[in-house]
């Protein structure tokens, strides 16, 4: 069984700023700072925050379903914004899961503002069908948000 879902988010600032917090290793700062009542650490097991780069996201005992897991960036392409992470270890991989996959775009929206497309793609196996209900695209919404008041709160002045 295949499944997917998307997202799109506003940040009000210019995607190449955005880049730089989703593009390699400030991303998984920020949601490490931010979410620390979701997520208890992001280890980094190999890499240097590129393609081949793979984390180990540590949650806290009784938070979620999973006590831990290991995703890949299997694609990070700067020139088109793109990064795909896959999970390779433990976590959906363990209740049925064949892949889950999440890829973050970020799309030029004006001078001042960009979308970042938020999408899960997932394949599960038919007997654990059920387990699919556990997806759900609104921790990538409220990461999208966190960036964006980030980035407003940091904001450079036009004129530095």
């Amino acid at each position: 069984m295949l499944g997917k879902l998307s997202h799109e988010s506003v940040i009000q600032a210019p995607a190449t700023v955005a880049w730089q917090l989703y593009g390699g290793f400030e991303l998984a700062r920020l949601v490490e700072n931010r979410f620390s009542n979701l997520i208890q650490k992001i280890e980094v097991v190999e890499g240097d925050g590129g393609e081949g780069t793979v984390l180990n996201l540590i949650f806290p005992p009784g938070v979620g379903r999973f006590s831990s897991f290991k995703e890949k960036f299997t694609r990070i392409d700067n020139e088109n914004r793109i990064k795909e992470t896959e999970v390779v270890e433990g976590g959906f991989l363990d209740i049925g899961f064949t892949l889950y996959r999440v890829r973050l775009k970020m799309v030029e929206n004006g001078d001042d503002s960009c979308i970042v497309e938020s999408t899960i793609e997932y394949e599960i196996k038919e007997e654990a069908a059920a387990n699919a209900s556990l997806v759900n695209i609104q921790f990538f919404i409220d990461i999208a948000q966190t960036e964006n008041d980030h980035l407003l709160h940091n904001k450079q002045p036009k004129d530095a």
